[in-house]
Parts: structure tokens; C-alpha cells; sequence
């Protein structure tokens, strides 16, 4: 029985083995890129940011705005508590949560504009990014070239490191179709 379990061991080592002959590990070359790194970095990526930061700002404005109104009508609620009758402090304070529903509404739907705009950049934009680096895998002749900012890897050495080099690449495209 001790026999027949090292020559099925003996087998399934070959089997690991033998594809690691031929071409050779040695062959085998990766790359690594960070395609959130060149969104973000790219010449589109920096002016879709500055557009974003315009948006957010005023949104966030428009959200301070709100935030004022519902401290003030807080704190007059608060201070003529003791003035209004039962029926009429109940219609202000059915009042301030209306206005507090607008104004979660209203952050949301901020939310929700910004995080629509930065898919429909990233659907846009990534196509072409990828073209590039399947251009420099192909040119030269990478096994595979996987992207850090989606799959952890412990290490990987920078001389592989592809980042700058789509950075580059990407822009150049981008300003030719321009």
C-alpha cells in the first residue's frame, strides 16, 4: 500500500512538473500596473477631478445651506416650545421633519450625482487604458500584466512595475483623439 501512495505522489509531482520544462519558468515574464493610479493621474482623470471638486463644492454648499435652515428652525422650535400650543408645536416640528427629509434627500442625491459621474468616467476612459497595456503586453511579449490596485499581491518587483509607462502612453492617446 506504501508502494502504490509514493508512485501515485512519484506521478502528480511529474505532472507539477513537467510543464515547468519546455519554455522554462525563466520564460514567464509578468507585469503590474495601477490602473486607479493612472485614471486618477491621467491628464482626463485630473480634469474629470477638477470638474468632480466643482460639483462637490457646490453641492456641499447647497447642503450648508440647509443644514443652517435646520438649526434655525431647530432652535426656534425649541424657543417657542413653551409659547405654542400642543397642536401648533406638532405642526412646526412635522414641518422640521420635512425639511430634514429634504435635506437627507438632498445629500444623497449629491451622492449619488458624483458616484454616477465617476462610473460613466471609468467605463469611458478604462477601455483605453486597457488597450494600452495590452499594447505594451503584446509588444513586449508579457505573459500577463495584472492590475495591483484590484488584486493584493505581497510583493512585486519595480522593474516590472508598468504604471508610469501607461500613464504616459494613455495621455499621448488621449491627446491624439483630441
Amino acid at each position: 500500500m506504501k508502494k502504490l501512495g509514493m508512485l501515485v505522489l512519484c506521478c502528480v509531482m511529474m505532472l507539477l512538473i513537467a510543464p515547468m520544462q519546455g519554455k522554462g519558468w525563466a520564460a514567464e515574464k509578468t507585469g503590474f500596473v495601477d490602473i486607479r493610479e493612472v485614471m486618477l493621474n491621467s491628464d482626463v482623470g485630473k480634469k474629470a477631478a477638477e470638474e468632480f471638486k466643482k460639483i462637490y463644492e457646490t453641492n456641499k454648499q447647497k447642503i450648508q445651506e440647509k443644514e443652517a435652515e435646520l438649526r434655525k428652525l431647530k432652535d426656534d422650535l425649541e424657543k417657542q416650545r413653551s409659547i405654542l400650543t400642543e397642536s401648533a408645536y406638532k405642526e412646526k416640528e412635522s414641518a422640521a421633519q420635512k425639511m430634514f427629509r429634504d435635506y437627507q434627500l438632498l445629500v444623497k442625491d449629491a451622492n449619488e450625482d458624483l458616484q454616477n459621474r465617476d462610473q460613466e468616467l471609468s467605463k469611458k476612459i478604462l477601455p483605453d487604458i486597457l488597450k494600452v497595456v495590452k499594447d505594451i503586453g503584446e509588444k513586449e511579449k508579457f505573459t500577463m500584466i495584472l492590475d495591483v490596485s484590484m488584486v493584493p499581491i505581497a510583493y512585486h518587483t519595480k522593474e516590472n512595475d508598468l504604471t508610469k509607462r501607461v500613464l504616459d502612453e494613455f495621455n499621448k492617446a488621449s491627446k491624439a483623439k483630441r
